[in-house]
Formats: C-alpha cells, sequence, structure tokens
C-alpha cells in the first residue's frame, strides 16, 4: 500500500484507561481492572471501555488525518498529478517501504508484546530491556539509512523504471533528500511504543500534526514562488530544495516533538548493548516470519508503484494526459485511509495491549470476546464511511484536489480510485484487527504465510489490469486488486482463527454487520438523491455544488444511517454516542 503518514498500529488511545487514570510508572495493561466473569468463564467484553480508551486517541489521529488532507491537497495543487508528482510521490514512498521492510513491522508486532510481556515479568528488568532494545534499534536505523541513501538511484530504478531523463534525475535527487527520514521514523515509532507501554498516548497521535503543517507551509510556499506548471525539466534547484528539506524536516520536527513526552513519563534513554541470554535470540525467533510477511507485502507494493508508474508513463506518451499514473494511485489510498485510520487503528491500538495480556494469561474466551467486540464497534463508523465514498466519490475528491496545477479530470480520476478502495474498507479493518489477535499470542507465522496468499493474488490481479484494461483505467483496476487481495486475507484468517480460538464469536459479527448494512441504505439513498440534485442545480464537477452536495449528503445521509441503526438496535452504535458525547464540554 501507498505510503501514509507514519502512524504505526502500536498500543493504545489517550486519556484514562479503563480502570481510571494511571499512576506514576504504571503501564496501560497494569491499570486495566479485573471485570466479572462472563457466563463462560472469559471476561466480559467491555465495549465502552475499548471506546472510552480510543476516543482521546480518535481525536488525536482526527487532527493528524485532517491536518494530513490539507497537506495533501495542498502539495497536488502545487504539484498536480502529473511527472513531477509521480517523481516526488514515488520517492517519498521510499523511506516508508524500507522502513516497514526491515523494522515496522517488527516493532508493530513483536517488539510491542515483548516490552509487554518483560515488564509483567519484572518492572525494572522490564525498563532495561527497553533501553537495550532501543539503543539496537538507533544503531540498526543509522546503518541502514545510509545504505539506503546510497542506493537511491536503484530503488528509483525498480519501483519507476519507465523515468527517463529529467524525470529520473529528479526522482532520484527527492530519493536522497527523502531516505533519512528512515531513521526518524523508527526512531519516533519505537517512542511512541514506549510512551503507549508506559500508559501515555496522546503525544504519539498528535505529534504528526506538526509534520502536516510543515508540509502544508512547504506546498504553499511552493505555490507562492510558483506560476504556471512545473515539471521535472523546468524546476529550478531553490523550487527542488523546497520540496526536499521541507519534506524531510516535518519528519524530524514529529520525531523531536515526542522526547518531552518520553522524559514526563521517567524513559531517560542510556545507550545499553548488555543484552541478556536469549533476549536478541527471542526477537529473532519472532521478527523472522514477520520480515517474510513484510517483504511480501512490501514486493506486492513495489510492483503495483512499477506498474502504476509504468501506466503514467505509456499514457503521457499516448497524448492523454499525465494524471494516469502511481499519484492517483497514492492520493486515493491517502483518502481511503482515513475512516481506518481514525477508527480502526483506535480500535487497534486499545485491543492490542488488552489481548497481549489475555493471550500471555490463557484467556481464549476474553480474547475473543474482545476481537469481537472491536471489529463491531470499528464497522460501526467504517461500514458507512465506506458507503460515502463510493457514493460521493467525485465530489470529495473536487473538493479536495480540484484546484492549482490539479483539473477537475485529474481529481476524477483520483476519485474512481479512491471507489475501489472504498470497497475494501471493511475487509482492510477486519483484516488487520485479525492479524493483531496473532500477534497477541506471540503469532507471527501465520500472518506471514496467509500474507503471501493475499499479496499473490494482489500481484496476479495487478498485472491482470495493466495488461487487459485501457491506460486511463489501469490505475483503478489496480486499487481494484486491492479490494480483492483483503478479502482473501480477511477470509483465510478467518477460517484460521475460528479453529485457534475455538470459535470467533460468528453470529454476533455476521448479525451486526447485516443491522449496520440495512441501515446504510437509507444513507445511500440520501447521498445519491443529494447528489443528482446538485448535479441537476449545477455541475458538481465545479467547487461549490459539489462542496454543497458533500455536506448535505454526509450530514444528511448521516443523521439516517444513525436513525435506522438505533431502530435495529445495534447496540455499538449508541455505545458510540454515549461514549463521545460524554466526553463534549459541559458534559
Amino acid at each position: 500500500m501507498p505510503a501514509a503518514e507514519t502512524a504505526i498500529d502500536l498500543p493504545a488511545p489517550g486519556g484514562p484507561t479503563p480502570g481510571g487514570p494511571l499512576t506514576p510508572g504504571e503501564t496501560v495493561v497494569d491499570a486495566l481492572p479485573p471485570r466479572p466473569p462472563a457466563p463462560d468463564g472469559g471476561e466480559k467484553p467491555a465495549s465502552g471501555g475499548i471506546l472510552r480508551s480510543g476516543a482521546i486517541m480518535a481525536v488525536g489521529t482526527l487532527a493528524s488525518r485532517v491536518t494530513g488532507f490539507l497537506r495533501t491537497a495542498v502539495i497536488v495543487a502545487a504539484l498536480g498529478t502529473g511527472l513531477l508528482a509521480n517523481a516526488y510521490n514515488t520517492a517519498n514512498t521510499i523511506p516508508n517501504q524500507i522502513y516497514d521492510l526491515l523494522l515496522g513491522g517488527i516493532l508493530t508486532s513483536v517488539v510491542v508484546p515483548l516490552l509487554v510481556r518483560a515488564k509483567e515479568r519484572d518492572r525494572a528488568d522490564g525498563e532495561r530491556y527497553e533501553q537495550r532494545v532501543f539503543t539496537l534499534a538507533v544503531i540498526g536505523l543509522g546503518v541502514l539509512t545510509l545504505v539506503a541513501m546510497l542506493c537511491a538511484p536503484l530503488f528509483i530504478d525498480v519501483l519507476a523504471g519507465s523515468y527517463s531523463g529529467d524525470q529520473r534525475k529528479v526522482a532520484i535527487l527527492f530519493a536522497q533528500f527523502f531516505l533519512p527520514q528512515i531513521f526518524f521514523y523508527g526512531v519516533g515509532a519505537f517512542a511512541g511504543a514506549i510512551l503507549n507501554t508506559r500508559g501515555s498516548f496522546g503525544a504519539p497521535m498528535w505529534a504528526p500534526v506538526l509534520n502536516n503543517l510543515v508540509v502544508i507551509a512547504v506546498g504553499g510556499a511552493f505555490l507562492a514562488i510558483t506560476s504556471g506548471r512545473i515539471d521535472p525539466s523546468n524546476i529550478s534547484d531553490g523550487q527542488l530544495m523546497l520540496l526536499s528539506v521541507g519534506t524531510t524536516g516535518g519528519i524530524v520536527l514529529q520525531t523531536v516533538a515526542l522526547w518531552p513526552s518520553l522524559r514526563r513519563v521517567g524513559f531517560r534513554w542510556r545507550p545499553r548493548l548488555d543484552f541478556q541470554r536469549g533476549e536478541i535470540g527471542e526477537v529473532g525467533r519472532m521478527a523472522g516470519w514477520t520480515l517474510l510477511y513484510v517483504v511480501a507485502t512490501q514486493s506486492g507494493l513495489a510492483v503495483v508503484t512499477a506498474l502504476a508508474n509504468r501506466a503514467g508513463t505509456v499514457a503521457d506518451k499516448q497524448g492523454l494526459g499525465e494524471g494516469y499514473g502511481y499519484t492517483p494511485y497514492f492520493n486515493g489510498y491517502q483518502l481511503f485511509q482515513l475512516p481506518y485510520a481514525i477508527v480502526g487503528v483506535s480500535v487497534i491500538t486499545a485491543l492490542l495491549p488488552r489481548m497481549s495480556r489475555f493471550a500471555a494469561e490463557g484467556k481464549t474466551a476474553d480474547v475473543r470476546a474482545a476481537f469481537s467486540s472491536g471489529l463491531r464497534l470499528s464497522s460501526v463508523i467504517i461500514m458507512p464511511a465506506a458507503a460515502l465514498m463510493l457514493v460521493l466519490g467525485p465530489e470529495i475528491t473536487t473538493v479536495l484536489f480540484a484546484h492549482g496545477n490539479t483539473s477537475p479530470a485529474d481529481a476524477l480520476v483520483i476519485a474512481r480510485v479512491m471507489q475501489m478502495f472504498a470497497i475494501a474498507l471493511v475487509p482492510f479493518s477486519t483484516y488487520q484487527l485479525m492479524l493483531r489477535v496473532f500477534y497477541a499470542h506471540g503469532d507471527t507465522r501465520t500472518p506471514a504465510l496467509v500474507g503471501l496468499v493475499s499479496v499473490t493474488s494482489n500481484i496476479i490481479v495487478a498485472f491482470t489490469a495493466y495488461s487487459v484494461l485501457d491506460v486511463k483505467w489501469i490505475v483503478v483496476g489496480i486499487a481494484g486488486g486491492f479490494a480483492i487481495t483483503n478479502m482473501v486475507g480477511t477470509l483465510t484468517c478467518w477460517l484460521v482463527l475460528r479453529r485457534k480460538l475455538g470459535g470467533i464469536d460468528g453470529r454476533r459479527i455476521v448479525g451486526g454487520h447485516l443491522k449496520l448494512l440495512v441501515a446504510i441504505w437509507p444513507l445511500v439513498g440520501f447521498a445519491y438523491a443529494t447528489r443528482t440534485v446538485a448535479d441537476a442545480a449545477g455541475d458538481t464537477a465545479n467547487l461549490l455544488p459539489a462542496l454543497a452536495a458533500l455536506v448535505v449528503g454526509s450530514a444528511g445521509g448521516g443523521a439516517l444511517y444513525v436513525l435506522f441503526a438505533k431502530l435495529m438496535r445495534v447496540d455499538e452504535v449508541q455505545t458510540a454516542i454515549s461514549t463521545f458525547t460524554s466526553r463534549l464540554p459541559g458534559r
């Protein structure tokens, strides 16, 4: 998947835990209170607890994603969707790919559970373990970053072999400036993991806002100092430096901003390499399968990126315009990520420490209940969001992107890609939550094997789309492959988890989703009617009619959805409303 702003799915949201405020030094796992046993001997699911944990993080994530959208909109307005934008976005994807390939997956699925378990065994030794692993991460990140910078031309040739001349030269320069982001991504992600396991969740959620504000300023400055469309053949050294240094500078600021919070929770980094017997081996055993999973997913992304770039080059040579390459795919993915990032990541990060504790204690029923509750809660918002993206996709992209050097026609291509991604939203969120159940059990082998199956399907569909579709529809077809990939992954994980957990609460999950599906149809009907009326009154390819259709269709459709969901007695909807309204001022 394309690089989004760094938001690693680590433990849990800001604000008080279900058991009340954390005492100094207490971790989120320590603070989880005991609950009355369920009839089967497990703990009762705590939907409200998950949402209370998730609400504050969701606010921070919302701020991050809203400013992220503004950042994306400004960059699209500044660079358009053509050759320069493809070079910029492809180069800016590389540090994310390398980081995810060699460290990100390990941090997400291996290090966090190990830190939690180490602190549960012995708090003091767990803190020393933090120091040792942090030291190892800093050294590894430094070496990795230096090697990656030397290999920048190779990366561009692999991901964008169709580039030539000035576009290749500019893409390589972008890559060389962007690759130091690897070091800061890694340090920031590890710092966020330490904060999370110590019960501090706000800073990791708000830090990306600083990055977004920097890039917004960079894009605005670029627009201010340019006139007309800029491409790789006429970009000046000053313009190139502004984009390059400014983009990486935002990541640096995002990472540095976490340091005061680390000090507040009592973490002082003291470099240590005195690993105890078996510690590196424990990380290595778990990381091996995770590395296989990440290699598979990043290989799929490399294929998709290369094919999308090639499609853009072919379209440009055929005189069809520049807006059919990697940039529409990249921006469509950014839009697709918003509901998942706000809701899915919030629920996942709230559940991962909880499920890790339950798994460590052998409480399978509690793991099953937590998974079921988290999935049903996240779907309450993710399902209607997917419906709105499908119906109002053109209006969304017109409002966000049809400005500056991006035409309404370019924005429409992004809309088509986003609509394909919207089909993947529910299976993608389900798949990601299922993977965390395996990780909570310390099982990285199963996700790796499932990942091989799903990524293989993605690559097959991507090559098929490139081979059989008209060049204007290739990136849309590749996005369709992403949807198929996540459906395959979800189905495979579902079958495996049923066996692993002795059932997966399928009746409640399927029943809840069917109720939500019924409640969504009034939303779809109202949004479609609003779009039709707005289009009749004025072309929705223009800003004001598109904005009117988007605001009225979303608000009215959303109200109908909530009404019908309550009539259908979807408990999670009322839980979500109660949780978030209780946090409003004056409540």
